[in-house]
């Protein structure tokens, strides 16, 4: 599906299920929308960024 400037997305096709703190992650929740992002487009962020950082040279 394109959206409607033209671009399209790539379909997310996994999950990734985790257990937090329930007061942790409703804070975590809370600053995102403060910030005016979401809690997974920052987790996503923060996976590649760390795999970025962390991939062995071949």
């Amino acid at each position: 599906m394109a959206k409607k400037d033209g671009k399209s997305k790539a379909k997310k096709d996994s999950q990734l299920v985790l257990r937090l703190d329930k007061n942790e992650r409703d804070a975590f929740v809370d600053l995102c929308k403060e910030l005016d992002t979401s809690a997974a487009r920052e987790i996503r962020g923060f996976i590649r960024k760390f795999m970025k950082e962390n991939q062995l040279d071949e």
